[in-house]
């Protein structure tokens, strides 16, 4: 569903992403796991169009994006949740949802409902000021808000950051049930064990460059990947 091949990317004179290539396959959970600093946020900032890379290409279905803008990103159906929620805190729950689908002109009823279902917290909180929520019910409204466009492929950014581990424990069990509804996910995470035990396939960033790649469970066995991210 999604290729990166040879990706680089730079802020100002440093070379934050050097010639990766990634492989997103439809239905799957991939996960990006290294290091604060290692390029995996820049990686998805240039798949959503937010940075422009120095040379390599994105590809979404056979389509080549890599200069697209991030509104015409979205409406091809990619969407990203990004690190830190960044929910508008004086908007109410529903209202942060509408913005989700600011670029559907149909009705929204039927997703509203599908993103209650998921995170019941959130139909009971619906005309709350988001910045009222706690940080699980944010990162729940910021899941749900990416939902509303409908996308085929969701990108999440750290969303287990700051959560107490039995909020982090439900966050992944929904990132788990979006994907089996039929959403591809392409998951950062620095809570590595949790993401490669959901993962179908574990890409290793280190400095800007892939060192390792396969499925998740084998990353998380292997010895190297133990010593280095989980403890």
């Amino acid at each position: 569903m999604l290729r990166i091949d040879d990706l680089r990317v730079n802020y100002g004179g440093i070379e934050a992403v050097k010639g990766i290539s990634i492989e997103v396959p439809e239905g799957e959970i991939v996960t990006l796991i290294g290091a604060n600093g290692a390029g995996k946020s820049t990686t998805l900032r240039s798949v959503a169009g937010l940075v422009k890379p120095a040379s390599g290409s994105i590809a979404f279905k056979g389509e080549d994006i890599t200069a697209n803008s991030p509104n015409s990103i979205v409406s091809k159906g990619i969407t990203l949740v990004p690190e830190g929620r960044r929910v508008f805190p004086d908007l109410t729950v529903f209202e942060n949802l509408k913005i989700g689908a600011y670029l559907r002109k149909d009705n929204l009823d039927k997703d509203i409902n599908w993103v209650y279902e998921l995170f019941p917290r959130l139909k009971e909180r619906s005309w709350q000021a988001a910045g009222t929520l706690s940080g699980g019910e944010q990162q729940m409204l910021a899941v749900g808000r990416a939902l509303m466009s409908r996308p085929k492929l969701m990108m999440m950014d750290e969303p287990s950051l700051g959560l107490a581990p039995l909020i982090v424990k439900g966050i992944f069990e929904i990132i788990k049930e979006i994907n089996r509804q039929g959403v591809t996910i392409l998951l950062i995470e620095q809570n590595a064990n949790m993401a490669l035990q959901i993962a179908d396939t574990g890409y290793v960033l280190e400095t800007g460059r892939l060192t390792m790649k396969g499925a998740g469970k084998a990353l998380l066995s292997d010895e190297a990947v133990r010593k280095a991210y989980l403890g």
